[in-house]
């Protein structure tokens, strides 16, 4: 911690958060420019597929707008590859104290995964207030997020899971939601094609949901 301003919140930058698999890494900068050039400068790559780390390294290296971080964080491995890489955040599925604890360390910004109100309790008392509610629709949705925002207004979610151009309007009309993460601006023809043009039109798309 500094005395300078604090960072925005990772929550804040966008309504969406692009989550990208990506099986070609030198399909990285071209999606991360499109995906900026839409408003979404906050990229999650998911460690799902050998390229990821590739990916996340190209994108810090060639696409300075954006703010590229790794998703499907799963180990203290999976922390310190993506640190290396270039990663500004990590945000994983679920946490255990051992993963959190590799995460903190790191210096970064974090979204451990939650789909249960323990698992959210337990989060707050460690000081965290800002999770992954996943998978999102099939955990509850909006009306279990819904249900959450009295008794523990501290928490603020990017749901994941599920989550689309239509449902997505629902979990950022939340109080506890800040954004929303997804895949839909991503389709798999578009990229298979390099049809950037389309990937930023989406993007533009999602990145103008915010209410």
């Amino acid at each position: 911690m500094t005395d300078t301003a604090p960072s925005p919140s990772l929550l804040d930058l966008a309504p969406v958060i692009p989550v990208v698999v990506i099986d070609d890494a030198a399909d990285a900068v071209p999606m991360a420019r499109a995906l900026v050039a839409g408003g979404l400068p906050a990229i999650e790559v998911t460690f799902r597929t050998p390229a990821a780390a590739d990916a996340i390294r190209a994108i810090a290296a060639e696409v300075p707008e954006a703010i590229v971080g790794a998703g499907t964080v799963l180990t203290p491995g999976h922390v310190d590859t993506a640190v290396a890489a270039g990663s500004r955040f990590l945000v994983s599925p679920s946490w255990t104290d051992r993963l959190l604890g590799a995460m903190r360390d790191s210096g970064i910004p974090s979204l451990p995964g939650v789909s249960t109100t323990s698992e959210v309790v337990a989060l707050l008392e460690r000081g965290v207030t800002e999770m992954k509610f996943f998978p999102a629709e099939p955990s509850g949705g909006t009306a279990y997020l819904k249900a959450l925002a009295s008794p523990l207004p501290d928490a603020r979610f990017c749901p994941t899971g599920g989550v689309n151009a239509s449902r997505a309007p629902e979990y950022l009309a939340l109080p506890n939601v800040g954004c929303v993460g997804g895949t839909w601006m991503l389709p798999p023809d578009a990229v298979a094609a390099g049809d950037w043009a389309r990937v930023e039109s989406l993007a533009r798309e999602a990145a103008a949901l915010r209410a």
